[in-house]
This record gives structure tokens, C-alpha cells and sequence, in this order.
């Protein structure tokens, strides 16, 4: 049995300086039960915890980390540029190279601005559509999470899923009046709204993949019907791929439909784990961001050296071959899944996209929010305590996704499904 005594006294000291003990909701455990883990110290694809305890983890830090843990390249050009200095405020030429190797392998980013998270790098972007349309209306998805700035918070998936939140105190009933919100890959009702407010519309925000209420593709239909809306009515069309870029495939979303979005939001892989985003698109339009144009942006650590470095040295060791390695894990995980589960009579939903995957108990189809919340999520939260048992470290909310690692082998596939199959055991046995 895993001893939680540390993790447990470092939570209770953590709650005492910081609301709900944690500095991002869902890392509390609210939805899962227990404490959670505190984190001592990460490896390739192992995390170990401040009572000793290693697990096989999935989360790799929501998604950055498809390396692993301090990967050994990563690590040493991290320690070189530190020696150079942590920050200049002033331009290098380490953005301008990231900035190149991004472009090259998503090429719709024509240009782009770095910034220091994914919530940074959406929110510019929402201001850059408005200011390039003269419009202030927008779009979201229900449950698509795209950070925690006021008009993006309606209906968001991720951690206001987890808690129950619609929309959050402290945000003006006049930013959620500016945001329409519709059903996820629901295309009739996305065709009604433009058909009533076409014209009034600055933008579509939407995750092509969604990883913020569990991996949900978008149709093929749905995606080349907003492109064709967007474009009908002058519109901008803004692919969150903060999540899927670099995860959904080696050139995000984009690179598997085809379809090419006006503005693209970046994050998490393209830092390497240090913080880092980034918002790009259509030159013309990117034009208009200060001191080009008189949409302002800004940000000290915008362009940060040692988060440029981490970058570079992550992006640098990735290729389409390695992807294909990657997948067929994951492909192999997730059936062997479902397996466990049709062996224990326990309906579930699998999906999978590139190197994201999520499980739901959910007989299925779950294609939106609304498919989601019809998840057993109280057999979620048991079975997520087994896993932990066995060693294995899933994300701690029915709502989010995991992740695969270059450093997760064959060994540790088959480990994680003769987990998997524990865990059924003991949570069906046990009801």
C-alpha cells in the first residue's frame, strides 16, 4: 500500500497560504477524492512523489512534456542558457529561431507573437480578431476551455467542468453578452447563429480536437463548416491548438484535416515544460499587432530565454517518424483498455487522437459536453484511486485528457493495461 503521510502534510501546509492548497483547480484532487500527490521529482516517463512512490505518468504536466521528464538534451541547453541569463527584456535571437522552426512545421503562422502561457495566447488573439473585424461578438464551443480570461470563461470545459461552473464571479454579464456559446460538432446550430448574427461575428474560437472535457475529435463536417462560415462572413476562424499542437500530430489539427484557421493559438509542447504560448496566423492580419499596427500586445517575459531554449532543444528532437512510434502505442493502450473493460462489463468510451487519450464511462457516442456529463463520474473518481494503487498516474478529472511520452516503452503499455484490468477488479468487485 502507498504511504501518502508526506503528500498529506504538504497539502495541509499549502492550504494554508494558497486557496484550495493548489495554484490550478483541478491539481486538488476535488473531483477524484484524497489529497494530492506533491511531487518531488520526474524522470522519462516517471513521476515520483514526497513519500517516495513512483508511478507511470499520463498527465506529463498536461500535455508539455512529450519528451518526458527532464529529458537529458532539454536539460543540459537549459542549464547553458541559465548561465547566460534568465531574462534580458530585450530581443534574441532564440525567438526568432523557434519562431522559424514553428512556422516551418505549422506553416498557417505566417507570423506570430510569443507569449508566456496558452490563457495569454488565446486572449491576444480574441483582441486581434476584434480589433482586425471592428467587431466584438465571438464564438466558443460548450466545453471547450481556452484559459481563464473573462470572455472565454462561458461555458468552458477543463476545471470549471470539473466544479460545476457556467461562467465565474468576477466576470461582466456584458463579456458573457459578447460570447455566443454552442454545442460542440453541433453543425446546425452553428449554421443558425451565423445565419442571425453572421455579420456582427469577429470570430470562431474552437479546440479542433477537444482535450478539455476528455479527447473529442471535430467532424470533419463541423470543422470545414466553420471555415466556410468564417470565411462567408468575414469572419476570423482561431484553432486553439494550445493543447493538440504538436500532440494531435507532428503538425497539429491542422496538418490532419486540412484545413488552414486564420489564427492559431500554441502552448505547452512548444515551451518544453517552462511556460510559453504563442498566437500567430495570416501576415496581414498579424500586421496589425503594436508597433506594427495598433493593436497592442506586450509582455515582459514574452520571448523568455530559457523557455525559447526549452523550445527549441523539445521541437528539435521531434519528427513524423517518431509520431508514428508514438501512436501505435497509444493505439495498443487504448484497446487494450476497452478490452478490460468489455472483460468486466463496464461500458466505456475510448478516444484517442495522435498522442492524446481519454477514457469515459460512458457506453457512447460521446461527441460533446453534453455526452460527457452523462459519465459515470463517481466511478471515475473510485477507479482513478485504484489506478494510483497500481502505480499509474491518469489525469485526476473525467474532464481532461492524458498524454504519451517518446520515453513511454511497450513494458510500460502492457503494465498500465494489467493496471487497468486490476483496477476494474477491484472497484466492480468491490460494488
Amino acid at each position: 500500500m502507498r504511504s501518502i503521510k508526506q503528500s498529506q502534510a504538504a497539502f495541509k501546509r499549502a492550504s494554508q497560504l494558497m486557496p484550495g492548497g493548489v495554484n490550478s483547480p483541478v491539481r486538488a484532487f476535488k473531483n477524484v477524492g484524497g489529497d494530492p500527490l506533491f511531487i518531488q521529482k520526474g524522470k522519462k516517463e516517471y513521476i515520483t512523489d514526497v513519500d517516495k512512490n513512483t508511478y507511470i505518468d499520463y498527465v506529463l504536466s498536461w500535455g508539455p512534456l512529450i519528451l518526458g521528464h527532464a529529458d537529458d538534451y532539454v536539460v543540459k541547453q537549459l542549464q547553458a542558457a541559465a548561465e547566460r541569463g534568465t531574462s534580458y527584456g530585450a530581443p534574441t535571437e532564440l525567438e526568432t529561431q523557434l519562431a522559424e522552426m514553428i512556422q516551418k512545421i505549422v506553416p498557417s503562422m505566417e507570423m506570430m507573437r510569443m507569449v508566456s502561457s496558452g490563457t495569454e495566447a488565446t486572449m491576444s488573439a480574441i483582441r486581434l480578431a476584434r480589433g482586425y473585424t471592428h467587431r466584438d461578438k465571438i464564438v466558443k464551443f460548450i466545453g471547450n476551455y481556452h484559459g481563464h480570461s473573462d470572455s472565454l470563461l462561458v461555458d468552458a470545459g477543463s476545471g470549471m467542468a470539473t466544479f460545476g461552473i457556467n461562467t465565474s464571479p468576477g466576470v461582466p454579464d456584458e463579456f458573457a453578452l459578447d460570447t455566443y456559446t454552442v454545442p460542440y460538432n453541433d453543425v446546425a446550430a452553428i449554421k443558425a447563429l451565423f445565419a442571425q448574427h453572421g455579420r456582427e461575428i469577429a470570430c470562431v474560437i474552437v479546440e479542433p480536437v477537444a482535450g478539455n472535457m476528455g479527447v473529442i475529435p471535430g467532424t470533419p463536417e463541423f470543422l470545414k463548416t466553420l471555415r466556410q462560415l468564417t470565411t462567408e462572413n468575414d469572419a476570423l476562424l482561431i484553432f486553439d491548438e494550445v493543447m493538440s499542437g504538436f500532440r494531435a500530430g507532428y503538425h497539429g489539427v491542422q496538418g490532419l484535416t486540412k484545413i488552414t484557421p486564420d489564427l492559431t493559438t500554441l502552448g505547452k509542447v512548444i515551451g518544453g515544460g517552462l511556460p510559453v504560448g504563442a498566437f500567430g496566423g495570416r501576415r496581414d492580419i498579424m500586421e496589425e499587432i503594436t508597433p506594427e499596427g495598433q493593436i497592442y500586445h506586450a509582455g515582459t517575459l514574452s520571448g523568455n530565454p530559457l523557455a525559447m531554449t526549452a523550445g527549441i532543444s523539445t521541437i528539435s528532437q521531434l519528427n513524423p517518424e517518431l509520431y508514428v512510434e508514438m501512436e501505435k502505442k497509444v493505439a495498443r493502450l487504448t484497446a487494450g483498455i476497452k478490452q478490460a473493460a468489455n472483460q468486466h462489463h463496464v461500458p466505456v468510451t475510448v478516444h484517442h487522437v495522435g498522442t492524446m487519450w481519454s477514457y469515459f464511462f460512458n457506453p457512447g457516442p460521446v461527441n460533446n459536453f453534453d455526452d460527457v456529463q452523462r459519465s459515470d463520474v463517481a466511478f471515475f473518481a473510485r477507479f482513478f484511486r485504484q489506478l494510483l494503487d497500481q502505480g499509474i498516474y491518469t489525469a485526476p478529472s473525467q474532464y481532461e485528457t492524458n498524454f504519451l511520452s517518446s520515453k513511454h516503452t511497450d513494458a510500460d503499455i502492457d503494465r498500465t493495461i494489467d493496471a487497468f484490468n486490476a483496477a476494474f477488479d477491484a472497484v466492480v468487485d468491490h460494488e
